[in-house]
């Protein structure tokens, strides 16, 4: 034998090569690969905020315990309650015997005592405290179970297929209090999009309250459960959540150069495990994420105006285009295109849309902006054509 291997042997180690390579699972691409070595638990999705683009996913609609995840849903209700004005911030809320039985994680309010709607938020969101969300739900709601039917419908509203919550706090052991993956990263998306001044409370590392009891007034410090804030930058929040049957859990949100991703992982074994993971899906995206920002836009001319008691319109924009790209592509070279007719009936109305500029890069459309009527203008009446033509006779 000359020392080289046959050929008949290589195609054989080759073929063999072929069949014991993974097959990638519902979630997972190869354009995740890099990604995927580095995360242990079994369920994660990294979703970008503007657009709603999951970049990665594993495992993502598999139902799982989410411990106190849960509290983002019951984030949302509360802010929607200060949206719609029967709550607000300076409130006084009570904590019944209810609320003060909760175990877990807690911040150790008693029976009676009374802190500020304000005071409340930042013990569920700093400290996640179990006995806060009940004895908010409770005020928002008259009972924890109504407010938890109330996080149910919103739930199904915002798309949560695989959601269905039965408590305001997630400390439950109940194989009927489930979410996913997915569904963490919808209604993490929905409460900072809506209510991004919840990042100025998930932001906070430590704060102290003050216990008014019939014992007297004690201090007490909140400490962040989100131990990326200290470690990851960028990271704004925004919630943890574990239990013996959850494992461990998050929810992370980071911002980078006008980037804002979320992480959410479920079942990790261990709370270093779950930092690790979002880190790395976190660093993943802000890899493959590219922010274009058309920011000096060209003046508008006004629009002609038939029949108004003017004879134009200015128009306006409706604000600045944003496009993220998230397939790991510069947005470069991009065009515009303004899609504007050349005149307009009166009347119009300021802040209508009267067309928009089309934006494109090699050739496919990837976004646009409205363009508005920047005044109201109404249609000419009798009087207003006669002091017009008086008007051109003098001249």
């Amino acid at each position: 034998m000359n020392g080289s291997v046959p050929e008949s042997l290589l195609i054989c180690i080759l073929v063999l090569c072929l069949a014991l390579t993974p097959v990638g699972v519902r979630g997972e691409t190869e354009d995740s690969g890099k990604a995927q070595q580095l995360i242990e638990a079994p369920g994660a999705v990294l979703m970008e905020k503007e657009t709603g683009t999951v970049i990665y996913s594993r495992d993502p609609d598999t139902r799982r315990s989410p411990a106190s995840i849960t509290k983002i849903m019951t984030l949302i209700l509360i802010f929607d309650a200060i949206r719609e004005g029967t709550l607000h911030l300076e409130d006084s809320i009570t904590t019944s015997a209810h609320a003060r039985s909760m175990g877990g994680s807690q911040v150790f309010l008693e029976e009676g005592e009374k802190q500020t709607a304000e005071t409340m938020i930042k013990c569920i969101v700093i400290a996640s405290g179990n006995d806060a969300s009940v004895a908010m739900a409770e005020h928002v709601a008259g009972t924890e179970q109504a407010f938890v039917e109330r996080m149910n419908e919103r739930a199904k509203n915002l798309g949560m297929k695989n959601t269905h919550f039965v408590d305001c706090c997630g400390l439950t052991e109940s194989q009927e209090h489930y979410t996913t993956p997915y569904d963490i990263a919808l209604m993490s998306r929905e409460l900072i999009s809506r209510y991004p001044e919840v990042l100025t409370y998930s932001s906070v590392w430590m704060e102290d309250i003050t216990h008014v009891t019939r014992k007297g007034s004690s201090k007490f410090t909140l400490t962040n459960t989100n131990k990326l804030l200290r470690s990851y930058e960028g990271c704004m929040g925004l919630k943890t959540g574990s239990t013996s049957i959850a494992k461990y859990c998050l929810s992370a949100v980071a911002e980078r150069n006008g980037i804002t991703l979320i992480a959410s992982v479920m079942a990790a074994p261990d709370p270093k495990t779950r930092f690790r993971d979002a880190a790395a899906l976190l660093n993943y995206g802000f890899s493959k994420c590219t922010l274009y920002l058309d920011d000096a836009l060209e003046p508008l001319k006004p629009m002609k105006l038939r029949k108004g008691v003017k004879e134009q319109v200015p128009l306006v924009y409706s604000g600045k285009f944003r496009y993220i790209s998230t397939d790991g592509t510069k947005p470069d070279n991009v065009k515009k295109k303004l899609i504007l007719p050349r005149e307009q009936s009166a009347p119009v109305k300021k802040g209508q849309k009267a067309g928009a500029q089309e934006y494109y890069q090699d050739g496919k459309k990837i976004g646009s902006l409205d363009i508005l009527y920047g005044l109201t203008i109404k249609k000419a009446g009798y009087n207003d054509w006669l002091e017009r033509t008086c008007q051109a006779f003098l001249l």
